[in-house]
């Protein structure tokens, strides 16, 4: 029997890279929000607003304030992944265009980058987008490519917060990495990467509950210094040496009681560093646009 488990789990089709769930990704945009000054929280808003997903966001969130709203909007980039409306560049042709957006492609590769044993980028692009969404959000381009661009700028900030996302490569960031995790008996035996994505909580993680955890998260954590994407990607990579459990289990490597809760303290951390930066980051680009177009 064990030898049978042993053996479907390297058979069963690897999870795909979505770094952290929806919660995670809603929290860093929640404490995102927090350093924004109101009049870039209204630049926002006003621009999330001219998406053509913007009325989905509204109604998964049952609310139009823009918290809500730009919470639900830092999760858009990994909804793409399994709507029809869009399509894999790497092994499927092109879906009709949306009005509105540049493109349909999912963009796969945006949402990584692995790293060699020297620290030399061997695949993905992640950290490279953020520096050309960044620079596309600055340049105060049309209303509509202000929209696209800016809530991938807010997940994949948050993604490259997550160890596994500036990952080794040739494990596809912890997906071929099969682990025991004893903590959660509907999922005793996972991926590496998995576990990691479940961290900051269930994904309908939402409102006023979401609300008080980043609250508290704030409050737990220091602020991070801002540095710049080269210094976010290099901290998570530092950081994948603590990011793989090394007990043995039953079959695999498990997550013991030790490297549950130093994961859970690493995932905590990242996720306020990400929010602090990003809302420092869109303050940045936003309070000076707001200048630009003021009367």
């Amino acid at each position: 029997m064990h030898r049978f488990l042993f053996a479907l789990l390297f058979f069963l089709p690897a999870t795909p890279a979505l770094a952290w769930n929806a919660a995670g990704h809603r929290l860093v945009a929640v404490i995102a929000w927090q350093q924004l000054s109101p009049a870039s929280r209204e630049a926002v808003k006003a621009a999330l607003a001219g998406h053509p997903d913007h009325a989905r966001w509204a109604e998964r969130a049952r609310s139009d304030d823009g918290i809500d709203i730009f919470a639900e909007a830092a999760t858009w980039p990994d909804d793409i992944r399994n709507d029809p409306r869009f399509y894999d560049e790497d092994r499927e042709p092109p879906t009709p265009p949306l009005p509105g957006l540049p493109d349909t492609a999912r963009h796969k590769r945006w949402h990584y980058v692995d790293l060699d044993a020297n620290g030399q980028v061997r695949d993905g692009e992640l950290d490279r987008q953020i520096v050309q969404l960044t620079k596309m959000l600055r340049s105060g381009g049309k209303n509509a490519q202000i929209s696209n661009s800016l809530p991938w700028l807010i997940h994949l900030v948050a993604d490259l917060h997550q160890p596994l996302h500036v990952g080794r490569h040739g494990d596809e960031g912890g997906n071929q990495v099969a682990i025991e995790n004893p903590f959660n008996p509907r999922l005793t035996f996972t991926n590496l990467h998995t576990y990691w994505d479940d961290l900051p909580g269930p994904p309908w993680l939402r409102g006023q509950r979401l609300e008080k955890i980043a609250a508290r998260l704030i409050e737990d954590s220091p602020a991070p210094t801002q540095g710049d994407v080269r210094q976010w990607r290099d901290e998570s990579h530092r950081l994948l040496g603590e990011a793989y459990p090394t007990a043995s289990g039953s079959l695999l490597p498990i997550v013991d009681e030790d490297f549950r809760r130093r994961s859970r303290e690493i995932a905590n951390r990242r996720l306020v560093d990400a929010g602090y930066r990003l809302g420092r980051l869109l303050e940045s680009i936003f309070s000076l646009r707001v200048s630009r177009e003021t009367p």
